[in-house]
């Protein structure tokens, strides 16, 4: 193997064709495959996609870029992006997050007018979607019980249990959710666009005693704070007073107790969207119309929020009887 081939496995590419690729181009007319995705990235930071989502375009385009060896935005076509799709060794799920992800990069490269159709738009891949449980709220009322509540780990993990079941937010805005988020005087979170992931405010109430919880929680932040000289004003901090979100990793500190917890403790069904899922289904039990649940998720989709209900045809159909 020449030493100027680069060592990604499937995805190895001969630098040699790669400088010809691009002397090519040179002579061509097109947009180059770099200056396009600069141009896009740039235009998705200012319109305030998160820097997690636009790196996991990034990653996923690239990849496709460098499998089909695509040098101009012009020469993409509909056989690139099934050859690519065919060679992934990968699940059917990860292989759709795959296609998403290439078509909303795809869709601003037509938004620019560098590609002519939208020939991407009928590809579909069908999987078998899992119907996700929420939490029992019989379970998550044993694990606050199990919880170490007495040290700084197990009380925060406590507060940010009873935050997600008290205000159905996910793990995402709990680790950027900060004291200015909270209207302890009213009583309720008040969370702008840069935490959700639809970006649009939302105002959701809590209770006295998830008040009264917070209040406690930021005074220990503030002593972890002080200790480790951390500069930061959010409610749920790490032991070393850093931000949830500051890592790269997908999953939070939170997320990973969570896991632990249910491990430890023999509870099925821990975790954070579970618990989003027991939020929806209790406001449901109580007599919330799914039209609010929907408001409260901050859903944009009324299907998506009857997949978190795990309403099945024989309960609509009964449920719809009584307005008969």
């Amino acid at each position: 193997m020449s030493n100027r081939k680069r060592k990604h496995g499937i995805f190895a590419v001969n630098s040699e064709v790669v400088m010809l690729s691009s002397s090519k181009a040179e002579e061509r007319e097109g947009t180059h495959i770099s200056i396009a995705l600069e141009t896009v990235f740039k235009q998705m930071r200012i319109a305030g996609n998160r820097p997690r989502t636009i790196e996991s375009y990034e990653y996923i385009f690239k990849q496709f870029v460098e499998v089909c060896g695509i040098v101009i935005v012009e020469d993409i076509d509909l056989d690139k992006l099934y050859h690519y799709l065919d060679i992934l060794q990968v699940t059917p799920a990860t292989k759709l997050i795959r296609l998403k992800s290439i078509k909303a990069v795809l869709s601003k490269f037509y938004n620019n007018g560098w590609l002519k159709d939208r020939f991407w738009s009928n590809i579909q891949i069908k999987i078998d979607k899992e119907v996700k449980k929420g939490a029992r709220e019989s379970d998550i009322e044993k694990l606050l019980q199990l919880i170490n509540q007495t040290t700084f780990i197990g009380f925060r993990d406590a507060a940010a249990i009873k935050v997600m079941y008290k205000t159905g937010i996910r793990i995402r805005t709990l680790g950027e959710l900060r004291e200015r988020h909270i209207d302890f005087e009213n009583l309720c979170l008040n969370l702008d666009g840069s935490t959700l992931k639809n970006h649009k405010f939302l105002k959701l109430p809590i209770d006295t005693e998830l008040a009264e919880m917070l209040k406690l929680l930021i005074q220990l932040n503030n002593g972890i704070r002080a200790h480790f000289g951390t500069d930061n004003r959010h409610i749920f901090i790490t032991q070393n007073g850093l931000p949830m979100n500051s890592s790269k990793s997908s999953n939070c500190a939170i997320s990973k107790q969570l896991s632990k917890y249910s491990k430890r403790y023999g509870l099925e069904n821990i975790n954070a969207h579970a618990i989003r899922r027991a939020y929806a289904k209790n406001l449901l039990e109580k007599g919330a119309s799914i039209a609010l649940i929907s408001k409260a998720l901050g859903h944009s989709d009324l299907a998506v929020t009857t997949q978190y209900l795990e309403l099945d045809v024989e309960e609509v159909a009964k449920d719809l009887r009584d307005y008969l």
